[in-house]
């Protein structure tokens, strides 16, 4: 080793204590090094000192993209992008959780059937005075069901956890999905506290430098409710025992060569959790879904009402899955008609008017 290497390194290693008596002109690589703060243990998993990032949309939206909501070791980080209201906007602000679709095995929460701008349609929604999350969740590629509704769960304990930085108010929380993301939404509201579908433990909360640390597994994340006051779901499947074996999702239900055992159809649909006491919920499917069953949301809303729940059904008529029609203007009229039926019955159940 070079004598100025060793001089330097024992320099360097004498900083701590004394300044050195023998000064050498440092390298472009001990300057950098020594302006650098090292911290006396390492980082855990979930830290991230990334600087953070905003977006700003019309009507005076901030979005923060890929804040992470849950650290499970050995899992890829799960995380959401968030759309705050304006500031004009007083208080705890009613919340929305927005689940992608994409048959369990992909998609994104920044895309939704044919909308061309999915975050641009959230945004707005937030310019209404919501707080609007997006959230993604493990594939079954990744992990089999009940590992995406926990990711859920897990999302919506750590809004409410976080309640204080970004003004969630925990009493006023809907789920919302379509298709893949529609069964979750659905299956959220109808489980609560179901002790077989709980998060599972792990560091929580940690993300960009502006996310509060939390831990899943303790408080307060843990602590916070999983319940929602309402649902809406767009194509979604609720029972699937009642869908034919030859279209269920295998992977995702985690169906062996034999097929599929009865639990393993139960646990997931959201008709198996339904009591007097679930939320409110809003069913959308296209009368000719060739991809899920328009018998699938016209069952759940008539097991909705036999147990005295608020249920409303739309069934578009001549459109497809993802409310495809025949023609680009067909889709455009029933993409526009579910979410304006989304944006009024979200009011209802959890807007500032709610009631009137």
């Amino acid at each position: 080793m070079p004598i100025r290497t060793l001089l330097t390194a024992a320099a360097i290693l004498a900083a701590g204590a004394a300044t050195p008596r023998l000064a050498l002109a440092a390298t472009p690589g001990e300057t950098l090094a020594a302006a650098q703060k090292v911290n006396p243990q390492i980082f855990s998993q979930g830290d991230d000192p990334y600087a953070d990032h905003h977006v700003t949309y019309p009507g005076g939206v901030t979005g923060l993209p890929d804040l992470t909501y849950q650290i499970l070791p050995g899992w890829r980080p799960m995380k959401l992008d968030l759309y705050l209201p304006p500031a004009s906007f007083k208080g705890p602000r009613p919340t929305v959780m927005f689940i992608h679709g994409g048959g369990w095995t992909g998609g994104g929460p920044r895309l939704s059937g044919a909308f061309d701008n999915w975050p641009s349609v959230l945004a707005a929604m937030s310019a209404r005075g919501y707080v609007v999350a997006a959230v993604s969740y493990r594939f079954s590629g990744e992990a089999p069901s009940p590992a995406a509704i926990q990711d859920v769960k897990a999302a919506i304990r750590w809004l409410r956890a976080n309640s204080a930085k970004y003004r969630v108010d925990k009493a006023r929380v809907v789920t919302w999905g379509g298709s893949a993301g529609g069964q979750l939404a659905a299956l959220a509201a109808t489980s609560c506290g179901a002790a077989a579908l709980e998060p599972a433990a792990g560091p929580s909360g940690a993300g960009n430098a502006n996310v509060e640390k939390q831990t899943a597994g303790t408080a307060p994340v843990q602590a916070e409710s999983d319940c929602v006051q309402g649902a809406v779901t767009w194509y979604g499947i609720f029972d699937f025992t009642t869908m034919p074996a030859n279209r269920r999702p295998a992977p995702y239900l985690g169906c062996g060569k034999d097929g599929c055992t009865e639990e393993q159809l139960r646990q997931p649909s959201a008709a198996a959790y339904v009591t007097a006491g679930s939320p409110p919920m809003l069913m959308i499917h296209g009368s000719v879904d060739t991809t899920v069953p328009v018998a699938q949301s016209q069952d759940f809303d008539k097991t909705l009402k036999a147990a005295g729940v608020r249920s409303e059904l739309l069934v578009i008529p001549d459109v497809n899955h993802s409310f495809i029609g025949k023609t680009p203007e067909a889709t455009r009229a029933a993409s526009r008609l579910a979410l304006a039926r989304t944006v009024d019955f979200i009011d209802s159940v959890i807007g500032d008017g709610r009631g009137r």
